[in-house]
């Protein structure tokens, strides 16, 4: 789902920017639609309201289709489905081949999270349950989320498998409250083979969703049905989850995914071109490699849109347009090449402070902390120097800012929850 989102999301800015659909167009028509699935070149979107899909059906099918030939340079069908036809969607749905073993480019930094997926996905149930894959974004949680469905569903196609994202939970059960369908809901969970619960962390500090899952788990635990959670941190790094659901997490096997090394980059670029038919020089190859480092997502994003200029162009692949295309990406994703004033607005945004007065002279108990954290991670992401750091915020001297390096690293080191602020603000940098 999270892919098919991910497409959905881009489709709408190449109807603004590349067909001209006007921004008010957009926030009345598609504001509210849903992306589902991406699979065998079909997008399913879903419209819950009847007059809405009837009229975006008529008036903009060819809107979304002409924009998704721009994306993928290829027909891609449209379905639409109101939201009876949901539930069939995510409990019953054909994984994306996309998601496959297969297309998993295995390197240093996930060699364990590959084998431990593979082992649940040919023997659910038996020796890691729960398994909780861990990691940043983009790195291919999701991918092995879906390899292990997909593997699951065609061992077993009579299986029942249900994946949903952790908020999408929480949002689920609120309904169920609020139409009061709240035992169909549990029905529906407990009654799964397999649940693959993506970005479990967004549970945490939400008591009743807790309250509800840890039943479900329990429910699908002692009835040895397989449980997959993935997360951006260990259970323990959880700020807010309650202790019994964390030690849950805990009971099965926990595996973690890395940035991808220099190798593996190279692996997922050669297989990326290979799948798409692009012809791309050593140096072309290595330039990406060597520019795009963060995450897989944003490796195969930069190959796709090489493509897409490629063929839009109807021209040779230059190195030009590969710098261009990484220059684009950098564009969408400043964090990839973060600089101080990306990392001063990021901290600032975080703790709900103006950035003149973040940088500034003031010396109230709820500036100093930020602005130790900003000095820090300046020094930490783009490793500037201590006398320049100090140079950013009001000319201060170098002996402050290393105080400030000095006092949140020991702060990270004894404070679990300091610690995911900092994880979180550096996530929000490097997505930014």
């Amino acid at each position: 789902m999270q892919y098919a989102q991910e497409i959905w999301a881009k489709t709408l800015e190449i109807m603004e920017r590349e067909l001209g659909m006007s921004r008010t167009c957009i926030d009345t028509w598609f504001v509210d639609i849903k992306a589902l699935s991406f699979s065998d070149n079909c997008l399913t979107l879903l419209i819950k309201n009847d007059f809405m899909r009837g009229y975006v059906e008529s008036q903009y099918s060819k809107w979304i289709t002409d924009a998704l030939r721009l994306l993928f340079s290829m027909e891609i069908r449209l379905r639409v489905v109101d939201k009876e036809e949901e539930v069939q969607e995510v409990s019953k749905r054909q994984f994306d081949e996309e998601y496959s073993f297969e297309r998993f480019v295995v390197g240093n930094s996930n060699t364990f999270a590959h084998a431990a997926a593979k082992a649940v996905a040919q023997a659910p149930a038996t020796s890691y349950n729960p398994l909780l894959i861990y990691g940043g974004s983009g790195l291919g949680k999701t991918h092995l989320l879906n390899a292990i469905a997909g593997t699951i569903e065609k061992n077993n196609p009579s299986a029942k498998i249900i994946y949903v994202k952790g908020d999408d939970f929480t949002n689920e059960f609120i309904e169920s409250i609020q139409a009061r369908t709240a035992d169909e809901f549990r029905n529906k969970y407990r009654a799964a083979d397999l649940l693959l619960v993506d970005d479990i962390q967004f549970i945490a500090g939400r008591e009743r969703t807790q309250e509800e899952f840890f039943h479900t788990f329990n429910a699908l635990y002692e009835a040895k049905k397989q449980i997959v959670l993935t997360s951006d941190r260990l259970p323990k790094e959880m700020v807010n989850l309650e202790e019994r659901l964390r030690t849950r997490f805990e009971w099965g096997l926990m595996v973690d995914i890395q940035p991808p090394d220099y190798e593996t980059r190279m692996a997922i670029i050669n297989l990326k071109c290979k799948r798409l038919g692009l012809e791309l020089s050593t140096k072309q190859k290595e330039t990406i490699a060597n520019n795009v480092t963060s995450n897989v997502r944003q490796i195969e994003g930069t190959i796709k849109k090489i493509y897409a200029y490629s063929e839009l162009l109807q021209t040779d692949t230059t190195q030009d347009i590969v710098e261009r295309a990484i220059k684009d990406m950098f564009q969408e994703h400043p964090g990839l090449n973060p600089t101080p004033e990306i990392i001063i607005k990021e901290v600032a945004k975080y703790y709900q402070i103006e950035e003149t007065v973040l940088i500034g002279k003031n010396q109230s108990k709820g500036t100093v902390l930020p602005r130790q954290v900003a000095m820090y991670l300046i020094r930490e992401i783009i490793h500037s120097s201590y006398p320049d750091i100090g140079k950013m915020f009001s000319g201060r001297d170098h002996t402050t800012v290393i105080h400030a390096d000095n006092k949140i690293k020991e702060m990270i080191k004894t404070n679990h929850e300091f610690k995911n602020e900092i994880k979180d603000i550096r996530n929000n940098i490097l997505e930014s």
